[in-house]
């Protein structure tokens, strides 16, 4: 098992037919969520918003193929019905039931598909490596690969799926995720745990520069395995995060490259992400590393207008391991930086000179196949 049927207590199935999946997963423990940072919020994200009040999940259903979003109060009552169609399938409590939805927006839920998915779905969750791939599967719109991670130690696990492919921007993009862990843990400290592991991944990922309405991060902790060190679990659930946060930015729309960006020597953290978020959202960027083509200039660029402070002739910067600017002198050699852009991954690393903070983004090149992906969404 490669995710989230490596935590023991998870069980997992899904289906997809068409651009129509439904996914459950069922697990009970304390939970915790993060969820879009865009004004226009999906239905089951308000959903979810409020029952993460109660703190505690025994399963969650996920349909793809419909956001339920922008519905207004029929799309708040459908995604409550989701969850009692799902809990009737499972015999549980529809209170206990998490819900999320990905797909177009302003489009209402098929609830008769949902029912007729979930009591299909129902029968057949188990704990196996093809239970987590089809639920995986289950939830991708235009995702081309299913996105698993797993972190095991001599303790605990911890597994995540997510999906994710376009419409991504920080905070988060048009991305669910399904966090799972055998750790005993309380609410609270789970929730500041996935909230700083969010930051430093799912805040970090930027594949168009648009931001989701229905965004969903969410962790349960079964307590099989008992207590863990906190620091340890949180180191874990931040490793599981980042696993996927790269996938999505690898699995881009219309990608052919992973692109990403390491600002170190900021005067926090938090402006060296903001800087490298600036970088991988750039389509100059974008398209330069999409063409192999060493214009490092349209880097230093992005990085300028960032909103942080430091002095543009004391940054370095490189390509690889290939140098471009050394503290403020140019120094590429362009040949070298265009073999440096082949390949499939392409790495930046800038050196403000100007604090200690340090922080890496990740995006993806931006290529035609994007614009005929999302010219022709729902057509």
């Amino acid at each position: 098992m490669k995710s989230i049927c490596g935590v023991e207590g998870v069980g997992a199935w899904g289906i997809k037919e068409g651009k129509f999946g439904l996914a459950l997963i069922r697990a009970s423990g304390t939970a915790a969520g993060v969820f879009t940072s865009n004004k226009v919020r999906a239905a089951p994200v308000e959903v979810m918003m409020e029952r993460m009040e109660r703190g505690t999940l025994d399963a969650v259903v996920v349909n793809s193929g419909c956001a339920n979003a922008y519905t207004g109060e029929r799309g708040y009552r459908d995604a409550v019905e989701m969850c009692t169609i799902a809990a009737g399938a499972l015999g549980l409590d529809p209170a206990s039931v998490g819900v999320a939805s990905t797909g177009v927006i302003g489009r209402y839920l098929d609830l008769p598909l949902i029912r007729d998915q979930c009591g299909r779905v129902a029968p057949l969750l188990a704990r196996s490596g093809d239970a987590e791939d089809a639920a995986a599967k289950a939830i991708m719109t235009t995702d081309t690969f299913a996105k698993h991670a797993l972190v095991e130690t001599e303790s605990f696990s911890v597994g995540g799926i997510t999906k994710g492919s376009g419409m991504i921007a920080p905070n988060m993009g048009t991305m669910l995720a399904f966090l799972y862990t055998d750790a005993e843990v309380e609410g609270p400290v789970l929730q500041e745990i996935l909230r700083q592991a969010a930051r430093r991944s799912f805040n970090r990922v930027v594949v168009d520069g648009d931001t989701s309405t229905n965004d969903v991060a969410l962790c349960t902790a079964t307590g099989a395995a008992g207590n863990v060190d906190r620091d340890e679990l949180a180191k874990a659930i931040e490793a599981v995060c980042r696993d996927l946060a790269v996938q999505i930015a690898r699995d881009g729309e219309g990608a052919t490259k992973l692109l990403a960006v390491t600002v170190r020597g900021a005067p926090d953290e938090d402006a060296a992400a903001e800087v490298a978020r600036t970088i991988v959202a750039s389509p100059l960027v974008k398209t330069a590393v999409y063409g192999e083509d060493p214009n490092w200039g349209r880097v230093v660029a992005a990085a300028g207008r960032a909103g942080v402070a430091f002095d543009p002739y004391a940054v370095s910067l490189r390509v690889g391991e290939t140098p471009l600017v050394l503290r403020g002198e140019i120094v590429a050699d362009l040949v070298k930086a265009k073999a440096a852009m082949r390949g499939d991954t392409v790495a930046f690393d800038l050196d403000l000179s100007a604090g200690d903070g340090k922080a890496t983004a990740w995006g993806c090149d931006l290529t035609e196949k994007y614009v005929e992906i999302n010219g022709k969404y729902t057509t």
